[in-house]
């Protein structure tokens, strides 16, 4: 059983930058791929982030890349999203997810599947002010 604890969100203005930070509980961090999604209001929750277990490689979404970064330290348990330039539309509510699947290739679309999370936060609200 992982529990996962989301902080950093709040309200930005617009070219802004948030870091976000997932706290998982348990001495297994490292044995799970760790993905960022999120949700805006009226929409599905979508993909924004993964990164494979020894932090070696990541994954963006196209309407983030270049703005976003993933990051995590499994020697504190916890994954980041470190977000620049913010625009309106990345106003969400941010979840961290933990995955015990797959083969850690975090290049294709396996890992952008919430299907593939076993775990997930409970959010933590962006807002983007233009």
């Amino acid at each position: 059983q992982v529990q996962l604890v989301e902080s950093g969100g709040g309200l930005v203005q617009a070219g802004g930058s948030l870091r976000l930070s997932c706290a998982a509980s348990g001495r297994t961090f490292s044995r799970y791929v760790m993905g960022w999604f999120r949700q805006a209001p009226g929409k599905e929750r979508e993909f924004v982030a993964v990164i494979n277990r020894s932090a070696g490689s990541t994954s963006t979404a196209d309407s983030v890349k270049g703005r976003f970064t993933i990051s995590r330290d499994n020697t504190k348990n916890t994954v980041y999203l470190q977000m620049n330039s913010l625009k309106p539309e990345d106003t969400a509510v941010y979840y961290c997810a933990a995955s015990s699947r797959g083969n850690d290739r975090v290049g294709g679309y396996y890992y952008t599947y919430r299907s593939t999370y076993d775990y997930w936060g409970q959010g933590t609200q962006v807002t983007v002010s233009s």
